[in-house]
């Protein structure tokens, strides 16, 4: 009974300081019932239980007849997930990808420790600290764990060189290695900046504010803010970039919970985005944190929001931080848009297959193609706060201007290749085989994006590697339907290999149907 009462005081103390609440541990307390039933079978089971995994399940099984978004997560769980938001990672500081079982670097971190000793866009990491990574069939995350460290530790790595015959040794210290939440910015057109979220994460908002003043400083008068397939992140940041966006006192989101305080959140007025339009581009993978932002753009009228209706998840969650440095993510409130809408959509408690087919079924249904398939219910019916435009509510965000998913755009055979990494891994060899010439022949990307085409004979062979997989289109139509997409695709992955993944989204957007919106209504 004593380690028990230390347990519960140390979860008690673990949460202090993200919630204050009281648990009863009265002789009747289903609390007490829970732990006398855990300590039962620990004691007297008759086979050996793993008490660690018994709690685990027991936490787990509890939040499954909850809400789709409360969850348990273990340590190593944790970190994963809170990594990527906090903006930053301990490690060498690459970007690679796997070819043939091999690690090949596509760039180093610029002032990272890879490159200050030397490593180069182009090197196969072929061993960590004499330990083998290629050939071996390693996994990503095994190899990833080798390569990461603390911040100050020094890791041997062995590398081969395209035209170097001896393998190459380089120590490594490791150190912290940004991660950003914005893949992409750019200036799509002259006076229209782009910007592509990722996620909300710690350092989203600073991100956000220098890749605005950098395209300023080449004349952006107004802005798309690509929030498509941004699942979300921390909910103050989504308040910091709406922040720079809107006018003194104006509601930018407000939370309700049974026990939970109801909070609201206000522009302060010192945004440096009041000026200019403004074209936010969501979709159906769009959720969460980017429904906040979304969602206050269009009920202050403040810009236009274009594409599909986005996911709806509109649930607040309370971390609480166990004694072992496992998480509880406990939904605590419902968030709603200044205009009184409840981003959240319906969802029935326990059933989280039907909540994750939601996606499935839009397309089943004909939502994601057809606007006109799209039916709500008159009690869902709100306004926004300056023009008083119809909007409505029950679950994401309603795009201003609709733009179908055009199912046709890529071809089965695409699908295939894409879907068994063809294209990625061809992409990857020709950039491997053709840098050095690739740089010389294109010094910037202005010049790459209006000169380079993909030369044919890379095409086949494309189409080769396909075969040895089994992949072959039905017949010369749809041959002939998949080549301007493949064509734009591999562009757009080579100018990423070059350059960042601002200049693979350059390329990609000149085909997107919901870009080609935005900058309709700008012009």
């Amino acid at each position: 009974m004593k380690r028990i009462i230390t347990a519960i005081l140390t979860v008690a103390i673990c949460m202090s300081a993200s919630a204050q609440f009281r648990i009863n541990f009265g002789k009747d307390s289903p609390s007490m019932k829970l732990t006398i039933a855990e300590q039962a079978i620990n004691a007297l089971y008759v086979d050996s239980v793993d008490e660690k995994k018994l709690v685990e399940d027991g936490i787990r099984g509890m939040l499954e007849k909850l809400d789709p978004h409360s969850l348990y997560s273990t340590p190593k769980e944790v970190k994963e997930l809170t990594e990527p938001l906090n903006g930053n990672f301990e490690g060498i500081g690459v970007q690679f990808n796997m070819v043939e079982d091999t690690l090949m670097v596509i760039q180093t971190i610029t002032n990272g420790p890879s490159e200050k000793v030397g490593v180069l866009a182009g090197d196969r990491i072929v061993s960590v600290n004499d330990t083998a990574i290629a050939g071996v069939k390693m996994s990503k995350e095994n190899i990833m764990s080798r390569l990461r460290g603390p911040k100050g530790t020094k890791v041997v790595i062995g590398v081969v060189r395209p035209g170097i015959k001896d393998k190459l040794k380089f120590t490594v210290t490791r150190d912290k290695i940004p991660l950003h939440t914005i893949n992409a910015y750019y200036m799509i057109r002259p006076k229209i900046g782009y910007i592509r979220i990722e996620s909300f994460g710690a350092t989203t908002h600073d991100e956000m504010m220098d890749a605005v003043a950098k395209l300023r400083e080449q004349g952006m008068k107004d802005l798309i803010l690509d929030l498509q397939d941004n699942g979300g992140g921390y909910m103050q940041s989504a308040i910091d970039v709406c922040n720079e966006m809107l006018a003194k006192g104006d509601m930018i989101v407000y939370t309700k919970g049974r026990n939970y305080q109801d909070s609201e959140y206000r522009a302060h007025g010192n945004g440096k985005l009041q000026d200019g339009r403004i074209v936010v581009l969501v979709n159906e993978y769009s959720a969460s944190a980017s429904e906040i932002v979304s969602g206050a753009i269009q009920d202050q009228d403040r810009g236009i929001v274009v594409g599909r209706r986005t996911f709806g998840k509109g649930l607040v969650q309370r971390p609480i931080e166990l004694g072992d440095g496992s998480m509880i993510r406990l939904t605590v409130a419902h968030y709603y848009t200044p205009s009184g809408r409840c981003i959240q959509k319906p969802y029935e408690k326990g059933n989280k297959k039907d909540y994750s087919m939601d996606v499935y079924n839009r397309l089943k249904h004909g939502e994601l193609t057809n606007a006109d398939s799209i039916h709500f219910a008159d009690s869902l019916k709100c306004y926004t706060l300056r023009k008083h435009r119809l909007v409505y509510g029950g679950g994401g965000i309603m795009p201003d201007e609709f733009i179908p998913l055009d199912t046709t755009q890529y071809t089965h055979f695409h699908s295939e290749m894409a879907a068994k990494s063809v294209i990625i891994t061809q992409s990857l060899k020709y950039i491997d085989r053709n840098r050095k010439s690739l740089k010389k022949q294109y010094p910037t990307f202005d010049e790459y994006n209006a000169n380079f085409n993909v030369p044919q004979e890379y095409i086949d062979v494309v189409i080769k590697a396909a075969e040895k997989e089994n992949i072959k289109p039905k017949d010369d139509a749809e041959l002939e339907r998949t080549m301007p997409m493949l064509r734009q695709q591999l562009k757009a992955l080579i100018a990423r290999d070059l350059w960042d993944m601002s200049e693979y989204f350059h390329v990609i957007n000149e085909n997107s149907d919901i870009v080609k919106k935005a900058l309709e209504l700008l012009k």
